[in-house]
């Protein structure tokens, strides 16, 4: 019997080869609070910015406008891992010192174990946030981590002197400037590890920039000299027809020329941040913008790297982030909060020719919502592997290969701060530390499709928001409380109750009244 059991794994093991061995290469490259400001091949961009390598992908791919893929790392980091909303991410929890965090790999899997069971070479390189328990040996056949919830006295060292883990063993303390290291690490990959496994490869390169300290590469500190930002209308107070929270942000004060600089928090400042009251807005945007370029350069050269081994033209490349970062918008330094200046972030994918569409042109640009549940049902659709579960997200093959595809799918994304899975079946009271996550934003659920974007935070009687993301794209004027929008208003509150309910949300039948309800 144990013959026969073992004959049978070892076909099942032939079969799985069998099916991944003509399938692409998979590169999946994931910065960290990068806006799509930052991308110069962005409409929104500051016109000063520069970035040709992650522009030459929007040029040779697809390139997303409306990417909400999640509001905070460790979330957003869930949702790809798993393709479900954070509210059905289950064990997944908060404890010990921040960013300490756990999960049962048994109620919390990760689609990663699946793609390497289907033939799959998987790799990990860099900054890991979802768990101490980082997968090595069950998702990973090989990673280099950065593990910052296993050594949370490690974790503000974003840029310099991080313990890394190789393939499991004891960390070492590597000194070097992260973002290179991580593209070295990843170079070497394309051209020697994933070509030896003798099977198609995955990469997931995980850079810790652009996050706080926002530090660049010493190269990159002249970088941008000329800095100039347009007028942002709502940097302070107040802020009509905006929720609570959003009317107590005051990170800015204007200065003495009359710009926004730095007011600075009250309390204690979050791990990896930095206050520097009396620093102008400008100069923060530059600081950010130069730590860009690192990653910016290593795209270049892991395209370098694809093309001189020869496996370029069979690798799907995803470029994206975890969230953006608003700087002055709505008042925030931060992300977390539900608006297209805190959490959009570029999304591009550039398929191989056998995968793309033939009579797709150069720079195809998709302006339908996305967010990053979709991610992974849309690897599993265009690999033609099998799910390991039901995602929460919508096939975007369709997408890829004629954005002119009617779609009429709606893009929720819903923030449950720091609670998780069951964890969120029942909404904390206002007040309640459970609610809140970064500079103070309670929990909500957002939904896009078409024209309109519609946002309810969880408090009882707080206002709703409804926006044109066409005419209105700083999401300024809320358009809630106006009657000639109500019957659009009804209509998006019904498609975020079925959107909930389909994705199986706790507190769906709890929601708090509006005040304009």
């Amino acid at each position: 019997m144990k013959l026969i059991t073992r004959f049978f794994y070892f076909g099942c093991l032939l079969g799985n080869l069998t099916i991944a061995a003509d399938k692409p290469n998979i590169l999946f490259i994931y910065t960290d609070d990068q806006s799509t400001r930052t991308v110069s091949a962005y409409e929104d961009a500051y016109h000063w910015v520069d970035t040709p390598n992650i522009d030459r992908l929007a040029e040779e791919g697809i390139r997303f406008t409306r990417a909400n893929i999640g509001s905070w790392c460790m979330a957003s980091r869930a949702s790809i891992l798993t393709g479900l909303q954070q509210h059905k991410v289950e064990s997944l929890r908060m404890t010990g010192p921040n960013p300490m965090n756990v999960y049962d790999p048994e109620k919390c899997q990760f689609w990663t174990e699946s793609l390497r069971k289907q033939g799959y070479h998987t790799a990990q390189i860099g900054k890991w946030h979802t768990g101490v328990d980082s997968g090595y040996g069950r998702d990973w056949d090989h990673q280099i981590v950065w593990n910052r919830p296993k050594y949370p006295e490690n974790s503000p060292n974003y840029y310099f002197d991080q313990l890394i883990e190789f393939d499991g063993k004891e960390a070492v303390l590597v000194k070097e400037y992260t973002t290179d290291k991580y593209t070295d690490w990843a170079v070497e990959f394309i051209k020697e590890r994933g070509p030896q496994s003798g099977k198609p490869w995955y990469l997931w390169l995980c850079y810790g920039g652009v996050h706080a300290p926002f530090t660049p590469a010493d190269r990159h500190l002249e970088a941008y000299e000329d800095v100039t930002t347009p007028r942002i209308p709502d940097v302070y107070p107040p802020r009509p027809e905006k929720p609570e929270y959003i009317n107590q942000m005051e990170f800015w004060k204007p200065g003495p020329n009359g710009e926004p600089e730095e007011k600075g928090r009250e309390g204690p400042v979050p791990v990896g941040m930095q206050d520097l009251p009396g620093r102008p807005l400008k100069d923060w945007i530059r600081q950010y913008q130069q730590g860009v370029l690192s990653i910016d350069e290593g795209v270049g050269r892991l395209l370098e790297a694809l093309q001189k081994s020869g496996q370029d033209e069979n690798t799907i490349i995803i470029f994206t982030s975890d969230q953006g970062f608003a700087w002055g918008q709505h008042g925030s330094k931060s992300k977390v909060a539900p608006y297209r200046a805190n959490i959009a972030a570029p999304l591009i994918f550039r398929l191989p020719k056998g995968i793309a569409s033939k009579s797709r042109s150069k720079g195809t640009v998709v302006t339908e919502p996305v967010t990053a549940v979709d991610i992974p049902v849309t690897l599993f659709s265009i690999t033609g592997l099998r799910s390991p579960w039901k995602m929460h997200g919508y096939d975007l093959s369709p997408l890829l290969k004629d954005p002119e595809t009617p779609w009429g799918k709606p893009s929720m994304l819903v923030h449950t701060a720091k609670q998780y899975g069951s964890d969120t079946n029942t909404i904390p009271p206002k007040g309640d530390p459970k609610l809140y996550h970064g500079p103070g934003v309670p929990w909500y659920v957002l939904l896009s499709q078409g024209r309109y974007k519609y946002i309810r935070t969880l408090i009882e009687g707080e206002t709703e928001e409804l926006y044109d993301v066409v005419s209105d794209s700083q999401e300024v004027i809320n358009l809630a409380g106006n009657p000639a929008y109500s019957k659009v208003l009804r209509q998006y509150r019904k498609w975020t109750i079925d959107e909930l309910k389909r994705t199986d949300a706790g507190f769906v039948s709890k929601l708090p009244s509006v005040a304009n309800h």
